[in-house]
């Protein structure tokens, strides 16, 4: 019996091309003689689609959208889509008004409906602020004979015995396991992190193994503003062996079998030998950098970006992706020399604008510059050239990147890393204008990385030499390198990932090796920035914390703890 997995790149709201995106792969499953078609959690809407399920416009639309995909179907296949399903006894209990299901379509109709149970509400995640969670696990038969247990992401995520007891209150899929299925789908949209694709397998081995039941997983892919799914579906036999994977950061459709006498997932195809392995996590994070950056272009209905190139290893990373992600013709790189700005950094942004083959635009400052001066030279008399000064060049450049951007429809790229994010090494208005922030969640000693890598890979020059080995500096006043403020980035690096990914103290980050007046520098930086990161582009999320939609951090509070 096939089955056939869609590993789909769904648009937020976009309800007709959703549609017709899960009908056209039915249409190749049903041609390959398939009899189910599984796609992705939130297929029909896409996902996150956030407080769009507040508005009850969308909930019907979502609906009448779903009856006539069930119309429009092949009548020969089955179909798994994932879709909201309104709470009919909402009015009577209370609780949410609609559901995240998953709905089986088949000749024509919504034959059964299958609700998430486990809500997740940690990180980017708050889906008990929408949904109402399924109360039980169900399952279906195909053909007569496959008994088929249904779950949605999150559903898979709470076995204790991988991972020690946590605060849900069942087990889906044990539940299904005491139902007696022979197999388990999931519909999943789970966004992107550096190594998750890893544990997520880890985990799916272990509990398929556990119960002796074989486990089919189909995962989003592409980007929705902040996050990057990264696809990688599969499949694994009641044994925990992995036998399918679809491809990463890419658009994907498989068949698989189920064999009746094995009670067994089985393929004789050479789907696995097709995909192209990631080596290291440089190559992944590139590859979900250069889709964040492609989606979120296209989806946001633009074709060209823009940026300033300043000769520093950060603009030369993010033109590099934006270059892989929409090619050279459509990214434009402008450069804004000051008085300050050395040759060299005008020689590498040129040199690495040869390397991309990008169109490049140059727009000196040092006129505006005196202006400005001039200007404030009245209220500025009497004291010393300080921040205010240094932090004008960037309200500059970021005033004649907007200017370019709002004249061309450009969107403009902005590139701090999350390093200087962090530590509010960035000027409001400034270098942080823009409509999004490629690599905010990109640590500085992963950028060097990243850069180092990208040549490597190429086996030439993309990311010129003497950007990768000269001292990082703004430039913003003679001889300014970034160590005059900021501890070194292998040292500033370690105390920022204890602090914001692990949660660390300040006796911990001391307690690993870090000077304690450096530490409390560290986290005192991180604290007041807060009101700057409150006012950033969207950056796309790479790691398991990042400055975006799962980090809530006030800005008026105390330090003294």
């Amino acid at each position: 019996m096939k089955i056939a997995i869609a590993q789909l790149n769904p648009t937020v709201g976009d309800l007709t091309a959703n549609s017709q995106r899960i009908l056209n792969a039915a249409e190749k499953a049903a041609e390959a003689g398939c009899h189910l078609l599984l796609t992705t959690e939130l297929s029909l809407t896409g996902y996150p689609p956030r407080d769009l399920l507040i508005r009850p416009s969308f909930i019907e639309a979502t609906t009448e959208k779903l009856q006539q995909l069930a119309i429009d179907l092949p009548p020969q296949i089955a179909v798994l889509v994932g879709t909201i399903q309104q709470n009919l006894d909402y009015q009577n209990q209370g609780g949410n008004p609609i559901f995240n299901s998953a709905a089986l379509l088949e000749k024509g109709k919504v034959k059964q409906y299958f609700q998430k149970r486990l809500l997740p509400t940690y990180d980017v995640f708050d889906e008990d602020r929408y949904f109402e969670p399924g109360l039980e696990s169900d399952f279906f038969v195909l053909e007569d004979t496959l008994k088929i247990g249904v779950t949605i992401c999150e559903d898979l995520w709470n076995d204790e015995l991988f991972w020690g007891k946590r605060n849900y209150p069942c087990n889906p899929f044990q539940d299904l396991a005491h139902l007696e299925v022979d197999l388990v789908v999931n519909l999943s949209a789970s966004p992107y992190q550096v190594g998750k694709q890893k544990f997520r397998q880890s985990l799916i081995s272990h509990t398929a193994k556990r119960y002796n039941i074989p486990i089919l997983y189909a995962n989003q892919v592409g980007g929705n503003d902040d996050l990057i799914f990264d696809g990688c579906s599969f499949a694994f036999n009641k044994n925990g062996d992995k036998i399918l994977s679809l491809k990463p950061f890419e658009t994907d459709f498989a068949v698989i079998e189920f064999d009746t006498q094995t009670q067994d997932l089985i393929t004789d195809s050479n789907h696995n030998q097709e995909i192209n392995l990631i080596e290291n996590e440089d190559q992944e994070i590139w590859l979900a950098l250069v889709l964040g950056v492609k989606d979120y272009v296209k989806k946001c209905g633009f074709s060209k970006v823009v940026l300033g190139l300043s000769g520093g290893i950060d603009s030369a990373l993010v033109a590099a992706i934006a270059t892989e992600a929409l090619g050279k013709e459509n990214v434009l790189g402008v450069l804004m020399p000051s008085p300050y700005s050395s040759d060299h950094s005008i020689q590498d942004a040129l040199e690495l604008a040869n390397h991309l083959g990008i169109q490049t635009q140059t727009l000196p400052i040092g006129n505006l510059m005196q202006i400005f001066d001039q200007t404030l030279e009245p209220m500025f008399a009497g004291t010393s050239f300080g921040l205010a000064e240094e932090n004008l060049q960037s309200r500059i450049r970021g005033t004649l990147l907007m200017a370019v951007s709002n004249k061309f429809g450009h969107l403009l790229l902005t590139t701090g890393n999350k390093s200087e994010m962090a530590v509010g090494y960035c000027t409001l208005y400034g270098d942080m204008n823009g409509g999004l922030a490629v690599i905010a969640d990109v640590p500085k000693t992963r950028v060097y990385s990243l850069c180092s890598w990208l040549n490597e890979y190429h086996g030439k020059e993309i990311i010129p030499h003497h950007v990768l080995v000269k001292p990082p500096s703004a430039e913003l006043k003679p001889g300014q390198v970034d160590q005059d403020s900021l501890p070194p980035y292998e040292i500033l690096d370690d105390i920022l990932y204890r602090l914001i990914e692990k949660h660390q103290s300040l006796t911990e980050i001391v307690e690993a090796g870090h000077e304690q007046a450096v530490v409390k520098k560290v986290i005192r930086l991180v604290m007041i920035a807060e009101f700057k990161r409150r006012q950033a582009a969207p950056g796309l999320k790479i790691s398991d914390r990042a400055f975006g939609t799962g980090w809530r951090m006030p800005i008026a509070k105390a330090l003294d703890w």
